[in-house]
This record gives C-alpha cells, sequence and structure tokens, in this order.
C-alpha cells in the first residue's frame, strides 16, 4: 500500500516537473497553448450544459456564462483572423526589436514608417486600379508586388537619412535617442501631410482580395465559418517573411554577424568587420519591414491617416517587450499573442480589447521579466 502511494507521489511529482521543464524551456507554446486552450474550451463546452439549471427555473443566467455561447466555428474564424493581425504586427515590429538587439536604439519614430508606408502602399493600389479590378491573379498579384516593393523602397531610404542624421549622433544615450526619433516621428508626419494633404485615404482592395472564403455547412465543426481573403493572404505572407528572417539568420554570414552583434559587438569588431555598416544596414532593413507592414495593414484597414503608425506602436512595443528584446522568434510568438487576445477579448467584450493587450505583457513580464525568448547582450 505505502509502495503504492509513493508511486503514485513519484509520478505526481514527475508529472509536475515535467510541465515545470516544458513551462519554463518553451514558455510561448505555454502561453499560447493557455490562451488557446481556454478559449477552445469555452467553444467547445455546449452553452445549455452550462446554463441548464438557470434556463430551467427560468432566472437570468450569470455573464460569466455567456461566454459559452463562442461556438467552434466562431473560434475558428477569430483564431485565423488573430493570427493575420499578428502576423501584420510582427512584420511591423520585427525591424524595431533588431535595431534595439542590435543597436541598443530605441527607435520610437518607428511609426513614422509604418504611416510612411501605408501612404506608399496606398498610392500604387489606387494608381493601379485598373488593374486591381480587371480580376486578373496576375494583375492582382502585381499590383500587390509593386505596392509592397515601393513601400519598402521609400521606407528604407528613409531609413539611410534617419539613421545617419537623427540615430547616429546619439548612440549610446537612451534619453537623447527617445526625444530626437520621436521628432523625426513628427517631421515624417507632417511630411505625410505635405505630400498627401491632412486627410484620410482611402485604400481599394483588388477585386480578388475582397470577399470571404465561406466553409460550406456539411464540413465538420467549422461548416458556416467565414475568412476574408484578405486575412488569408496576411497569414501566407507573415509566414514566408517568418522563414525567410530564420534562414537568413541563422543560415547566412550576414545572420551570423547580426546574431554576434546582438550578443557582443565588441566581437564582432575585433573580427574586422564594420559594425556601423552592419548597423545601418539593420536599420534600413527594419525600416523597410515598418513600410511593408504599414501599406499591408492599411490594405487591412483600407483607409490610412498619417497617425495610424502611432496608435499601432502601442501594440508594437507590447510585442517586442514581451517576446524578448532582440529575438525574432519571442517577437513573432507575442505578435501572434496580442493578435490573438485582441480578437479573442475584442469579440467577448469590445472595452476590454485594449486592456488585455497591455495586461497580456503585464502578465508575462511579472513571470518572466526578460521577455518569452530573450536575447543576452554580454
Amino acid at each position: 500500500m505505502s509502495a503504492n502511494i509513493s508511486t503514485m507521489n513519484g509520478s505526481s511529482g514527475g508529472l509536475r516537473q515535467r510541465f515545470a521543464a516544458f513551462r519554463d524551456g518553451y514558455p510561448h507554446f505555454f502561453v499560447l497553448g493557455l490562451m488557446v486552450g481556454v478559449m477552445l474550451l469555452l467553444a467547445l463546452v455546449p452553452y445549455r450544459t452550462v446554463a441548464g439549471p438557470w434556463l430551467q427555473a427560468g432566472e437570468e443566467v450569470p455573464a460569466l456564462l455567456q461566454l459559452f455561447r463562442l461556438g467552434f466555428t466562431t473560434w475558428f474564424t477569430l483564431t485565423v483572423s488573430g493570427m493575420a493581425m499578428g502576423l501584420m504586427i510582427f512584420i511591423m515590429s520585427s525591424g524595431m526589436t533588431l535595431t534595439f538587439g542590435l543597436m541598443s536604439v530605441l527607435n520610437l519614430g518607428h511609426g513614422g514608417f509604418i504611416s510612411f508606408g501605408a501612404f506608399c502602399g496606398a498610392t500604387v493600389v489606387a494608381y493601379l486600379s485598373h488593374w486591381g479590378g480587371s480580376g486578373s491573379l496576375m494583375l492582382t498579384t502585381g499590383v500587390l508586388i509593386l505596392a509592397f516593393f515601393y513601400a519598402m523602397l521609400i521606407t528604407g531610404a528613409l531609413g539611410i537619412f534617419f539613421e545617419r542624421v537623427v540615430i547616429r549622433p546619439v548612440y549610446g544615450d537612451h534619453l537623447k535617442q527617445i526625444l530626437v526619433t520621436i521628432g523625426g516621428a513628427i517631421i515624417l508626419m507632417e511630411l505625410i501631410h505635405v505630400i498627401w494633404g491632412p486627410t484620410d485615404l482611402p485604400v481599394p482592395r483588388p477585386d480578388l482580395l475582397r470577399g470571404a472564403v465561406i466553409f460550406h455547412d456539411g464540413v465538420p465543426l467549422i461548416g458556416g465559418a467565414a475568412i476574408e481573403i484578405y486575412r488569408l493572404m496576411a497569414v501566407v505572407v507573415g509566414l514566408i517573411l517568418y522563414a525567410l528572417m530564420q534562414l537568413t539568420i541563422s543560415r547566412t554570414k550576414v545572420g551570423v554577424l547580426i546574431r554576434a552583434g546582438v550578443e557582443s559587438t565588441e566581437m564582432v569588431e575585433v573580427q574586422g568587420y564594420r559594425i556601423r555598416m552592419l548597423f545601418l544596414a539593420v536599420f534600413v532593413v527594419g525600416s523597410a519591414l515598418a513600410g511593408l507592414g504599414g501599406a499591408m495593414w492599411g490594405m487591412y484597414e483600407q483607409i490610412v491617416n498619417a497617425h495610424m503608425g502611432e496608435h499601432l506602436m502601442i501594440m508594437v512595443i507590447v510585442v517586442i517587450i514581451t517576446g524578448g528584446l532582440g529575438s525574432i522568434t519571442g517577437c513573432f510568438y507575442a505578435a501572434i499573442l496580442v493578435g490573438l487576445i485582441n480578437l479573442y477579448v475584442g469579440y467577448l467584450e469590445p472595452r476590454l480589447a485594449g486592456i488585455a493587450t497591455v495586461g497580456l505583457m503585464v502578465a508575462v513580464l511579472m513571470w518572466r521579466p526578460q521577455g518569452l525568448i530573450p536575447v543576452l547582450r554580454h
């Protein structure tokens, strides 16, 4: 008997240890699984099962139990949409997290590049609206490639000027970086007003990206679900970019230098590499990615304004802090978490969506002050 109890206690202790090891070794999977799992539980448990006693008695069902009205179809739609939103935020955030991780630069002007990229992309889409309205897959793809490339080209070029004129004089001084980059963001917003005017600019989606994919009612579990075509495209583009970033950082010489520079700037300099040029290249790529993310977000919202980047910076900062400064992988999973919690909470209680985003960051930092997947500097 005592041997059986000892065995059970040992099994219980082993399970706790394995759970703790998984939680501490893979915190991004742990948080993601916890969030998605809770929502899936709400979706799968029938509402009448939990609310049955109140319904039979003819009494008002407690507000908390209304959460079980979610349904699997709605959960599936929210999850895919949240991933799309998160991947666009990831594209905007990845450049900033690399910039801070490698260069130790707090670029609060990043939102200006997001807004500028959005307007550049909107301009190309409007100019080539006859292509987008043709219904041709080839022409629609051409519109997207040209719009995204133009946004990246212009914001990348602005990044060169920004790094040389605004950032370079204040390397190593975070207080001055905050002040001058905020000033730079204001200048970029005013430049948008000069070029495009102070009014909002509509962004018409190409015909092939309008509407939604609707699953037939006969499809198990997800029958009747509707996913916007543009959101599916955003998921594909975001995953491809993440794969390319991981491939570049882990398999190329430039990636090795970036990872080495994040961990020890001095080590890269001792090897004879021009760290300043590496800084410039990373900043330009980060600016271009911000422009790409802005162009995608503008088409997502179907309208752009000069202050959109400023508003998105809240989510960008939450993502890079939650994921771990300098970590592309951490940025990716944190962006997915932010997109999902924004959609989940926004559906259940719209007034709490913004609070939930910041609350996620606070909860993660209370548990892991260094973020989900930190990159340590030596």
